[in-house]
């Protein structure tokens, strides 16, 4: 469960650092990388199903991540 933990929490910096840029510079780095395909879509999607799984689990990643460093 920690290797999802991990690239959830990536996808959802990706996501926040993609929404910062399109605020502040209206720059869409995810659209410039891939432009209007179906990757683009997909990241999207993925990002998006990230932040749902962050926001679920959140109590259980904050435990499996304390009890493996205490």
């Amino acid at each position: 469960m920690k290797t999802f933990d991990v690239l959830a929490a990536v996808l959802v910096v990706v996501g926040a650092l993609n929404w910062g840029l399109v605020g502040t510079m209206k720059f869409d780095l995810v659209a410039a990388l891939f432009g209007a395909t179906i990757i683009t879509s997909i990241v999207y999607a993925l990002v998006g199903v990230a932040g749902v799984y962050q926001a679920v689990q959140w109590r259980a990643i904050q435990h499996r991540w304390r009890t493996a460093h205490a």
